[in-house]
């Protein structure tokens, strides 16, 4: 008899015990597994999500040339959003690839759509769109070296031209007009420099490389008709990926968590003895 009293007594302490290391004495522990894991799994399912959706919808670019400083410089890794020729509006910053232009893929930014008239230059040297004149605060106004501090702004280009752009086109400027070589160089060809519409590829989102930043679209362009496009889904993407590397982070963490909290448990009453 007593043996069996000591066994029935061993095999309680034993089912005990793998409660306690389980779920606790009230079984916390237990839902706090289950939660742990759920996290884990959900935050694998959001982070490799948003790099597939990522994956999807943005492609990476390097940018070789300073056709487009100051708004990016040569070298920058960019990320653009694939978009249809279709979706493109004034201000963006699309790469294309026209073979009148070069074989290789190229950065410029769009001012002027089909039905346009594109204008240099207006009063202050400005660039005008249907007779508006555009504040292009992504250029760079300095002028030249040893030029009087009193000295007239530095004119939107150095190259006197107006262009109605043909419907289903794109006029093309780099932001560094003083060096790039854009729908100005090619006025003289069918179409006087504008671009086809399907020739854009994608669409200029944020520089990823060495600087991080997403690129604004230009408020001077928003009165035009049919304003301004919006921004793609890329910072839904990388909150996304945030978010999914936290659950997993601190689903994982759970586990060791708890066993640190339990030994410290277990030392307090020998500590006060």
């Amino acid at each position: 008899m007593g043996e069996t009293l000591k066994t029935q007594t061993s095999g309680t302490e034993g089912i005990r015990g793998t409660g306690a290391t389980r779920g606790g004495k009230d079984g916390r522990g237990g839902l706090g597994n289950v939660l742990s894991g759920v996290a884990v799994a959900v935050g694998f399912v959001l982070f490799l999500g948003a790099f597939a959706w990522g994956a999807f919808t943005y492609r990476p670019y390097t940018v070789p040339t300073d056709s487009m400083m100051p708004t990016v410089n040569p070298g920058d890794r960019v990320i653009a959003q694939r978009i249809d020729g279709g979706q493109v509006r004034r201000g963006d910053v699309v790469v294309f690839t026209d073979h009148a232009w070069s074989d290789s893929p190229m950065v410029k930014r769009v001012v002027a759509v089909g039905g346009d008239t594109v204008k240099c230059c207006g009063a202050g040297g400005r660039l005008t769109v249907n007779g508006k004149e555009l504040d292009e605060p992504y250029l760079e106004h300095a002028l030249p070296e040893g030029a009087p501090a009193n000295s007239a702004a530095v004119p939107a280009s150095d190259t006197p031209f107006e262009v109605t752009v043909p419907e289903g086109n794109l006029f093309l400027l780099g932001d560094q007009r003083a060096a790039s070589l854009d729908s100005r160089s090619h006025l003289q060809e069918a179409g006087q420099g504008t671009v086809p519409r399907s020739a854009v590829q994608a669409r200029v989102d944020a520089l990823a490389w060495p600087t991080v930043k997403m690129l604004e679209r230009p408020a001077t362009y928003a009165s035009l008709p049919g304003g301004i496009s919006r921004p793609g889904p890329l910072r839904l993407q990388a909150a996304a990926v945030v978010a999914g590397a936290a659950l997993v982070l601190l689903g994982a963490a759970y586990g060791p968590l708890v066993r640190v909290l339990r030994r410290g448990r277990r030392r307090e009453p020998a500590g006060a003895r």
